[in-house]
């Protein structure tokens, strides 16, 4: 049978063997001597199932009484990179070793802006971007989407571009 009782100092939930009632223990939680006492709630082996459970360790200790005043950081832009990878040396970057083949499809619908058809101008800056040595292909592709704005279905054309990146 076992002695269940509370800690004097620090209220941490302790359970002893009934022939330690009397005798002095440091406390597992706080390390403070204490006298275990001769009388509290008894029990013969786990509680039945509607009895309720003891309060958790953890509720009962000092850090989930103190109060947490804890701030996200919120940001407009992304953070900032803490760890820059090495660059790969120049022949690594010539030959292409190691990059995977990727595709990115530009869409003409989606360069429109107020207007102004800027298909030329993002296909331009992208393949800037890839650069002549990890350009694969560049394919022409055709459309239907179905167009809220006049109830109809629509054909437009985009390019699906292939590179090592």
């Amino acid at each position: 049978m076992d002695i269940i009782f509370n800690c004097p100092n620090c209220d941490q939930e302790l359970a002893v063997d009934q022939s330690g009632a009397g005798t002095q223990i440091d406390c597992p939680s706080c390390g403070q001597n204490i006298t275990i006492p001769t009388s509290g709630k008894v029990t013969t082996g786990p509680l039945p199932p509607a009895a309720t459970p003891p309060p958790s360790s953890i509720a009962s200790s000092a850090a989930a009484r103190a109060p947490l005043h804890l701030k996200v950081p919120v940001r407009d832009t992304p953070g900032e990179m803490l760890i820059d990878k090495p660059r790969p040396p120049l022949e690594v970057v010539q030959k292409g070793a190691g990059k995977k083949l990727r595709i990115h499809t530009i869409r003409r619908a989606a360069c429109v802006e107020s207007g102004h058809d800027r298909f030329d101008e993002t296909v331009s800056a992208f393949l800037n971007e890839v650069t002549e040595t990890n350009l694969v292909g560049i394919h022409v592709i055709s459309y239907d989407f179905f167009d809220v704005a006049t109830q109809k279905m629509m054909t437009d054309y985009g390019v699906l571009i292939v590179y090592r990146g």
